[in-house]
């Protein structure tokens, strides 16, 4: 499939470790300081003895922090300085913020399997999970992730627990599906709800619906999930034109103003949220390599990369289009396969980190229903990536139209 990003095998850069090692010894300081780059790494400082625990960090710049953590020691100052400790220097050189926290997580899991979780300050990204298991299925806020290969189903990240709550709640506004949350034995004598009494559930605690009703109203949410909103969107829009040809003005009114009250509710729905399972992107960031941007796979929630891609073509490839080249890029460059639950999360855990920081640098690509990605829009983003320009920002009007 053209541009698909569904392609299977345990990805080869699913692990970095530093790539580059040098001796320290305080009399040749100036010499190891002159043969490191002035530049973004994630960098270890290493002790005589080989199972004392080393100091891990990432740096904007990696002769400075050395020079910093290194130099011979001012008078009268409490700054960190390890210049007796260290023998060793191990530093891979990164290309943005990004694919630093990255390669940080990744090092600092290996150096500290117990702790590093703490050291990074991971926080779980909230989803909305739809319980399909459950056999009256409902809908529930979570930072926690089942199997993928599990009937349930997870829609993020969020950036908040407050703003997953919100978004679920007003969405299934537009639904009869139950919101409680005890595991239902549907009988005829129970009282109900106030949902069930506003007529906002369809009521199979005390049997308000056949157990077929109750299930085609899950498939309505389950759809309004994994298209975000689109697929009421498209019903309300359909009902209201009929309404409307069959001159039922007022019923076509009614569905109207039920039309604009969703758009507000979508317009909560940030562009990451996706259905964890179905979701595949493609992350922009530079690289740390000249002439050439770095490029990361995101599969079900997990990251791989960087796939340094260069900006110009070699000599075989400069007959091919920047589309082509870029598919045939993607296609050697294996899923994302983490090796557990804990880890997909942590994982959806820096992306949520970035995808909703202020500042972010870099884009972020997502493929569609069938996994083909936006490639002009790639094109794009890969040239403005490059260039240092900001991203692109459709308007609300332009994605709601």
């Amino acid at each position: 499939m053209e541009g698909s990003l569904h392609l299977r095998g345990r990805s080869l850069y699913n692990c970095r470790v530093p790539t580059d090692r040098l001796e320290f010894r305080p009399e040749i300081d100036a010499d190891v300081f002159a043969s490191v780059a002035a530049a973004p790494a994630v960098f270890l400082l290493r002790g005589e003895d080989a199972n004392s625990e080393p100091y891990v960090s990432k740096t904007a710049n990696l002769r400075r922090r050395l020079q910093r953590l290194l130099s011979a020691p001012e008078e009268r100052t409490k700054r960190l300085n390890l210049r007796d400790r260290v023998r060793w220097i191990e530093y891979s050189l990164t290309g943005s913020d990004f694919e630093s926290g990255f390669v940080l997580y990744q090092v600092l899991r290996l150096a500290f399997p117990k702790t590093y979780s703490n050291r990074l300050r991971l926080r779980f990204a909230p989803l909305v999970k739809l319980h399909l298991e459950n056999e009256f299925p409902r809908a529930s806020i979570t930072t926690r992730l089942g199997r993928m290969s599990g009937k349930n189903v997870y829609y993020g990240p969020f950036a908040s627990r407050v703003a997953a709550e919100k978004f679920m709640n007003d969405a299934l506004d537009f639904f009869k599906m139950r919101r409680c949350v005890e595991d239902l034995h549907p009988d005829p004598k129970f009282p109900g709800c106030v949902y069930s009494e506003m007529k906002m559930c369809l009521a199979p605690c005390f049997r308000g619906c056949t157990d077929d009703e109750y299930r085609t109203e899950v498939v309505r949410v389950e759809d309004f999930l994994d298209s975000r909103g689109e697929s009421l969107k498209r019903q309300m829009a359909t009902e209201r034109d009929d309404a409307s040809a069959k001159m039922k003005f007022e019923t076509a009114a009614a569905i109207h103003a039920r039309l604009d009250k969703l758009i507000p509710v979508l317009q909560q729905l940030p562009e990451f949220v996706h259905r964890i399972d179905q979701s595949h992107a493609v992350i922009v960031q530079k690289s740390r390599l000249p002439e050439a941007v770095a490029l990361f796979r995101v599969d079900g929630g997990a990251l791989a990369g960087p796939l340094d891609f260069p900006i110009s073509g070699s000599e075989h490839t400069k007959s091919q289009s920047m589309e082509a080249r870029i598919q045939t890029a993607l296609a050697a460059f294996p899923a994302a396969a983490p090796s557990s639950a804990l880890e997909r999360m942590e994982h959806l855990a820096i992306l949520k980190r970035w995808c909703y920081r202020g500042t972010r640098a870099g884009e972020i690509f997502f493929s569609d229903g069938r996994g083909e990605l936006p490639m002009r829009r790639l094109v794009r983003g890969i040239g403005r990536v490059y260039k240092g320009e900001a991203p692109e920002t459709p308007s609300a009007l332009e994605f709601f139209k």
